[in-house]
C-alpha cells in the first residue's frame, strides 16, 4: 500500500511538471504491444502487434496539431488517426516501409517467409498481402530487415549472416548474398551500395552490393559474451560511409558509437538500462568509459501505466525520432500504449 501511494504521489508530480517538460504529449491506445515504428511518410507511421497469432497492422495518421505551430487552438485534428488497417496470421517481428512506394514488408517469429504488403491508398483503407519471399533457410526464422536503397524495389534480409541475402521484391531475384556463420542482430543500408550488419556478438560487417566480400571488425575479448544491437546515423540516403556514426548497444547496458571512418577505435562506452526513454547529449563525450547523465528522460510509459498486461511496469518495446522534427521522439511499451512527444531542453531552450 506505502508504494502504490509513493507511486501515485510521483504520477501525480508528474503530471504537474508535464507543462515544463514537454512541449506537446499525445497517447494513443492500441489493442496489442507493438515492436515496430515504421514511417510511411512524413506524417504517417505504421504500427503491428506481436503478442497475438492473428496480428493487427495500422497505418496512423499523426496528431496534425504538432504540426500546427503557433495555430495549435485552431487545429481541429487533436489525436492519432487510422488510416490503413490489415491482419497479419502470424506476430510481427520486424517491419520495414520500401522508400517511394505503398509497400512494407514484415518479418515474424514462426514464419519461414517474408510478407510483402500494400499499404492502400486514397480509395481503399485497407491494407492487403500481395506476395511473400521464401527464405534461404525454412528453418530461418525471425529474420531482420531493412530496405534497400538500388533503383527496384529489394530487401535486405537473415536472420544468420551466412543466409543474408538482398532480394528483388517484384521478380524474388537474389542480387546478392553474404557468407559468414554468426546471427544477425540488425542490418541497415549506408546508400545505395553500401550495407552494414550487426552480429549479435557485436561484430559489424561492412558489404559493398558491388564487391563479392565483406569487411569484418570484431570487438574487443573484453566485450564478448554478451548480446548487442544497433543503429545507424547517416545524413542521407547516399551518404558517404565517412559521415555515418554506429551506435551499438550491449545487453549489459554499454554503448559504443563508432566512426565508420575507423571502426576499430570506439568514441565511447556508457552503461546504464530503466525502464523510460532516455536522451543524451553525446557532444561532449570522450573516448574514456564514463556514466553520462541524460539530458532529458521521458517517464510517461510508467505515469500512464493501467495494469491491462500484467501488475508490473511497462516495458518500452520500441522509439524512433522523428523525420524531419529534431525534438519529437515516438515510444511504445508493453502494456499497448504509444506516445508522440516534443521534449523541451531546458539548456538549449533557455
Amino acid at each position: 500500500q506505502c508504494v502504490t501511494t509513493k507511486q501515485a504521489a510521483v504520477r501525480v508530480r508528474w503530471i504537474v511538471e508535464m507543462e515544463k517538460l514537454y512541449k506537446d504529449l499525445r497517447v494513443f491506445q492500441l489493442e496489442h504491444p507493438t515492436k515496430v515504428i515504421e514511417w510511411t511518410g512524413d506524417k504517417n507511421i505504421c504500427v503491428a502487434g506481436y503478442t497475438e497469432a492473428r496480428s493487427e497492422i495500422l497505418e496512423l495518421l499523426l496528431p496534425l496539431k504538432l504540426y500546427a505551430g503557433e495555430n495549435q487552438g485552431l487545429c481541429a485534428e487533436r489525436d492519432f488517426k487510422v488510416q490503413h488497417g490489415g491482419f497479419s496470421e502470424e506476430p510481427v517481428e520486424s517491419l520495414i516501409h520500401i522508400p517511394g512506394t505503398r509497400c512494407v514488408v514484415t518479418s515474424g517469429s514462426s514464419s519461414s517467409t517474408l510478407q510483402i504488403w500494400d499499404t492502400g491508398g486514397d480509395d481503399s483503407d485497407v491494407i492487403k498481402g500481395t506476395g511473400v519471399i521464401n527464405l534461404k533457410s525454412t528453418s530461418a526464422k525471425g529474420s531482420k530487415i531493412a530496405p534497400g536503397l538500388t533503383d527496384e524495389p529489394a530487401v535486405l534480409h537473415g536472420s544468420c549472416i551466412s543466409e543474408v541475402q538482398l532480394t528483388e521484391i517484384a521478380t524474388g531475384q537474389i542480387l546478392y548474398t553474404v557468407e559468414s556463420s554468426d546471427s544477425v542482430s540488425g542490418l541497415q543500408f549506408v546508400n545505395a551500395c553500401v550495407f552494414l550488419i550487426c552480429a549479435s556478438d557485436g561484430t559489424l560487417l561492412k558489404g559493398d552490393t558491388r564487391a563479392p566480400s565483406t569487411c569484418h571488425y570484431p570487438l574487443e575479448d573484453s566485450k564478448s559474451g554478451l548480446h548487442w544491437s544497433f543503429g545507424l546515423r547517416s545524413d542521407s540516403s547516399q551518404s558517404e560511409p565517412s559521415s555515418c556514426t554506429v551506435a551499438r548497444l550491449s545487453s549489459s547496458g554499454h554503448m559504443l558509437l563508432s566512426d565508420l571512418r575507423n571502426l576499430q577505435s570506439p568514441c565511447l562506452s556508457v552503461s546504464g538500462f530503466d525502464g523510460t526513454v532516455h536522451i543524451y547529449n553525446t557532444m561532449n563525450w570522450s573516448t574514456e568509459g564514463q556514466s553520462p547523465q541524460p539530458v532529458f528522460s521521458h517517464r510517461g510509459h510508467e505515469m500512464s501505466h493501467e495494469a491491462k498486461y500484467s501488475g508490473s511496469l511497462p516495458v518500452v518495446t520500441s522509439q524512433s525520432w522523428h523525420q524531419s522534427r529534431p525534438k519529437t521522439l515516438l515510444s511504445a511499451a508493453t502494456d499497448g500504449c504509444f506516445h508522440v512527444w516534443d521534449w523541451v531542453d531546458k539548456i538549449t531552450d533557455r
